[in-house]
């Protein structure tokens, strides 16, 4: 206690201390209640019922995610027919009708069953364009004299086909030195960056 017997300095104190606080806070304005929301973007559905009080708050402290926007798929190669030059110059295109550009590379898939033809074609397909080579022979065989033969019909069905269509260009029969009917000359694209 203080020497006068009262708490604080005494009454006369309190008084002093009151009045000043109402005067500095006579001009101050109560607070509004509620509090201010963040503003929601443009494109934000709004439901005809009203959220709970609950799922209000966590909205409006989330970030707001934007939308993922959907990958377009590239489109795959147009189909290649047999003997077709598009996407060639034409004195290369002369060439390799011809059987004029060197053969790199052979794949024989006589006696083979179609399965087993089909997956040694991808393959040889698939090496053949990582090696960087440009013109590869694929021999089918002419089949029996009754049929054309299964391999040479599905051939170029199968080079239009994942993964070998990404990596062929152009097909065309093959010249009578390098087996005529009964075989293929297969031009693979480029590798980027080559410039042979």
């Amino acid at each position: 206690m203080s020497p006068t017997g009262r708490k604080n300095g005494g009454d006369d104190m309190d008084d002093d201390d009151t009045d000043l606080f109402r005067r500095a806070l006579s001009d101050a304005a109560p607070l509004k209640r509620r509090r201010p929301q963040p503003a929601r973007p443009a494109a934000a559905k709004t439901s005809p019922e009203k959220p709970s009080a609950k799922k209000a708050a966590k909205k409006s402290t989330a970030p707001a995610v934007p939308r993922p926007v959907p990958v377009a798929r590239p489109k795959p190669p147009p189909e290649i027919a047999t003997g077709d030059m598009a996407g060639m110059d034409r004195r290369t295109a002369e060439r390799f009708r011809r059987g004029q550009l060197p053969i790199e590379a052979r794949l024989d898939l006589h006696g083979m069953y179609q399965d087993t033809a089909q997956d040694a074609l991808a393959g040889f397909i698939t090496e053949s364009a990582a090696r960087g080579r440009r013109n590869v022979l694929v021999i089918t065989g002419r089949g029996s004299r009754e049929g054309s033969g299964v391999l040479r019909e599905r051939l170029p069905q199968w080079l239009n086909q994942p993964p070998c269509r990404a990596h062929v260009l152009a097909f065309t029969p093959a010249r009578p030195q390098h087996g005529r009917d009964g075989a293929f000359y297969v031009l693979l694209r480029r590798k980027r960056g080559d410039k042979s």
